[in-house]
Order: structure tokens, then C-alpha cells, then sequence
């Protein structure tokens, strides 16, 4: 039997709006603080152009903002913890003092997650799920913030695709619990792109009820990536109803945030989606 999925406490989300699991999707916004992003928007240091970014992302209704400044697109050069902090925190600090919705730092580094956490994060995204840095559930839990726990390893061979990613999230999660991490704070994440093939790719997408067993919320991160260039043959600037229909599919196969690039056009994927899935209205809906 699956695990009955907890709210998440104390986060005000689009328009205020506390958060709850399972009324609607909710949509995280890209915001990349790295000058080589495999998605061509990394905005290195300029900060009025991440401010403007973070700004109007939440105009277009982006319920979270995630900011990262170590790029994790395939062959990328890893950077040292202080160059990461020297990007990062003027960021996190430039942002939260302009918007109002919650912001994720995306690192693998337990000193870059503290740093961030004081200068205004709220939510922890570790995309090697405490496997780098254990110690990033210690700080998730002496903050009491949320904690992303993505699938990510260095090898593309498995002997059962999605029996060994839940069983690899399983782990990650008990370590987390056994750091003191609350369960209503832990959410999970497949990785798609990250140790794994198209072929892959494709096929969690395919069997994502599968990773609900998991009893966590779920987020799903395709956002222009290489397989939608794979199957559509096209450049990363064209893959934006690529990106669409792999969101609209997520939902329909049980993510909870989905997180993307293109905040604007996939919060009315997301809505449309949502009147089906979850049976959404909006604030002004006459039955």
C-alpha cells in the first residue's frame, strides 16, 4: 500500500495560495545563474537580468523559482564551492528580496545549501539525491526545509530501469529520515536526463504511476531536454511543444511540480491539464 502523501507546511505558493498536494500542478521556474547551461539561458552574474527573469516568472505564475549556478547538462566542468556561493547567493539574495513565491537552490554541496538557506532559499534541490554530499540532509533537517531528492548516478546500465530507481529514491529518502528530515518535507524526482538513455527517458515517462508507490510527492523535470530533440529532431530553442506534451503527460501520470524553462507556456499546459486530471477550476469558474 502506498504512502499517503503529506502537505507540505508553511509554503505560500502562486498568488498565495498554500500549498496542497494533489489540487493542482505546480510549476517550478528555471533560473540559471551559470554562464554554460545546456539550455542556452544561463545569466552568469548579471543580476537585473535574473531579477527581471525571477519577476516575471512569478507574473506568469511560476509557484517556485529554482536557482542554480553549478550547470548539470552532460560533460560540464564541476566548479569549486566558492566560485558556486560567489554566483549563487548575490542571486538568491537579489531575488527574494523581489518576489514573493518560494525559492529552491539546486546544488549537491552542504555548505552552498546553508549559505543559500540563510541568504533566502527555502527549499533544498539535490540532484544526486545525498550520494556527493550527505550532509545536505543534515542541513534540510536543521532548517526543517523541503528536501528534492533526484536520481542521478554516473553509469547508463541498470538491470531493471524503474525497480532500481525507486529501490536507489528509497534509499536516499531513509537516509534523509534517519538525518532527521521530516517525511512531509521530502519530495522525489526520477532524473530524467540524468544517468539515463532516450530510450530510458521515455520509458519512466511511460511508467511514472509506477513511482507513486514511493508515497512522495513527485517532480518532473523534461524542460527542453535532448530526448524531445531526439524524437523531434530539433535544437534546443524548439522544443517548447515537445517540452508541453511530456508535461501533459506527467501530469497525467501523477507529478506534482513539474520544473521548466518556459514558465508562461507551460503554466496554461498545466492549467488545461489540470482541469482534466484534477478536476481544477479557476478563481472565477461559473459551474
Amino acid at each position: 500500500m502506498a504512502r499517503a502523501i503529506q502537505p507540505l507546511k508553511h509554503l505560500v505558493v502562486a498568488n498565495g495560495e498554500p500549498l496542497v498536494w494533489g489540487r493542482r500542478t505546480y510549476v517550478m521556474g528555471i533560473i540559471n545563474v551559470t554562464p554554460d547551461s545546456f539550455s542556452g539561458d544561463g545569466l552568469d552574474a548579471d543580476i537585473p537580468a535574473i531579477v527581471e527573469q525571477a519577476m516575471r516568472f512569478q507574473s506568469e505564475g511560476a509557484d517556485f523559482l529554482d536557482v542554480g549556478a553549478e550547470s548539470t547538462r552532460p560533460n560540464s566542468v564541476r566548479v569549486s564551492e566558492s566560485e558556486e556561493l560567489a554566483r549563487l547567493i548575490p542571486a538568491i539574495e537579489a531575488i527574494a528580496s523581489k518576489v514573493k513565491i518560494p525559492i529552491s537552490v539546486d546544488t549537491h554541496k552542504s555548505g552552498v545549501a546553508r549559505r543559500a538557506i540563510q541568504a533566502g532559499a527555502v527549499i533544498i534541490n539535490d540532484v544526486w539525491k545525498l550520494q556527493v554530499d550527505p550532509k545536505i540532509g543534515q542541513v534540510a533537517a536543521e532548517f526543517g526545509t523541503p528536501l528534492i531528492l533526484m536520481h542521478n548516478q554516473e553509469t547508463l546500465q541498470y538491470n531493471d530501469l524503474i525497480p532500481d530507481i525507486i529501490a536507489s529514491l528509497a534509499n536516499s529518502v531513509n537516509a534523509a529520515l534517519k538525518f532527521g528530515v521530516a517525511g512531509e518535507n521530502i519530495i522525489v524526482d526520477p532524473g530524467i536526463g540524468f544517468g539515463k538513455t532516450p530510450d530510458h527517458n521515455l520509458e519512466i515517462m511511460r511508467r511514472l504511476p509506477e513511482l507513486k508507490a514511493l508515497g512522495y510527492p513527485l517532480l518532473l523535470g523534461t524542460s527542453r531536454k535532448s530526448t524531445i530533440g531526439r524524437v523531434l529532431g530539433l535544437p534546443v530553442d524548439q522544443r517548447v511543444e515537445g517540452t508541453a506534451a511530456t508535461v501533459t503527460l506527467s501530469i497525467a501520470g501523477g507529478a506534482d511540480i513539474v520544473r521548466v524553462h518556459d514558465v508562461k507556456e507551460m503554466v496554461r499546459v498545466c492549467r488545461m491539464s489540470d482541469a482534466i486530471v484534477h478536476d481544477w477550476r479557476p478563481a472565477n469558474w461559473r459551474r
